[in-house]
């Protein structure tokens, strides 16, 4: 579902500028919840990977989206209105207004923190690999795709790519969106697709005719160290009355376990994806 390089944040923040004549870029001015209210309408920002955020039969679904449903009908505001974006331009996109948040399950990082502001931790997650049947080139992890060779897929400026990056995996194929990436092993262009293993489950058990495997879940380990991704909403900087607003509420679910599962249950999360509520926005904005 996520981390973006220091090179593909900037290139997406330059493109973004330099399209600021036609878009509202001023970031100093807040939006409010009581500006929401009054239009009656939050809008978001998706990139079209289910089970987070994603259209099905003409409509926006997804875990992020039902739970950002939810939190701002308790707020206040009961319409939802979704504009699709392609994951490398959703920070870029909400720093030029075009939205007021982004609904994507998306890791809080450091990088991400120097450019915009992150709810509380709200979904934890794990990784796993789209293959081939059978597995042909006995793939299980991060380290397997390096050891052995295999051509890698992943979304630009998601946390896979990161990972390949970290780990110097050759020449990755970096791909649009989740579509592109399965695609990609489909058709051959790709051993594997590296995905969060919540997104690879639901793309195979929602389409029968799928014909890959999904290896098992794995925490990804980077210079030794297992990596914790926790994705959460984003919003602008300047935006912390909302920010804060929307933390007060989304807690009350993430403390119910019954209710968390109610809202993200029938996208396939399960308790496991409830994060560890010592875990802060915080330390995972330091790097800890």
């Amino acid at each position: 579902m996520r981390i973006k390089s220091a090179a593909v944040l900037t290139a997406a923040v330059l493109a973004v500028t330099a399209m600021a004549g036609c878009t509202k870029t001023d970031s100093d001015e807040a939006t409010s919840l009581e500006s929401l209210r009054e239009a009656g309408v939050v809008t978001v920002a998706y990139a079209n990977e289910a089970p987070y955020s994603f259209e099905k039969d003409g409509k926006v679904t997804g875990a992020t989206i039902a739970l950002h449903r939810e939190v701002f009908k308790r707020l206040g505001v009961d319409e939802l209105k979704a504009v699709k974006t392609d994951w490398g331009g959703l920070i870029p996109g909400l720093n030029a207004k075009r939205y007021d948040l982004v609904s994507a399950g998306m890791s809080i990082t450091p990088e991400r923190c120097d450019q915009a502001s992150f709810s509380v931790p709200e979904i934890n997650y794990t990784t796993a690999l789209m293959v081939k049947p059978g597995n042909p080139m006995d793939l299980s992890n991060m380290d397997s795709i390096k050891s052995s060779g295999a051509k890698m897929a992943a979304i630009t400026g998601a946390i896979e790519s990161n990972y390949a990056e970290e780990l110097a995996i050759s020449d990755p194929l970096l791909v649009k969106d989740q579509q592109a990436g399965i695609d990609a092993v489909t058709s051959g262009r790709a051993d594997a697709f590296a995905l969060t293993a919540v997104s690879l489950k639901y793309a195979k058990d929602n389409d029968p005719s799928l014909n890959v495997e999904v290896t098992k879940p794995f925490i990804a380990v980077i210079n030794g160290e297992e990596q914790n991704p926790a994705g959460a909403t984003v919003f602008r900087k300047a935006d912390t009355d909302l920010r804060d607003a929307y933390n007060a509420e989304v807690k009350k679910i993430l403390s119910d376990k019954a209710e968390y599962l109610r809202i993200l249950g029938p996208f396939g999360f399960t308790e496991e994806n409830i994060p560890d509520p010592s875990l802060t926005t915080e330390q995972l904005c330091a790097g800890e």
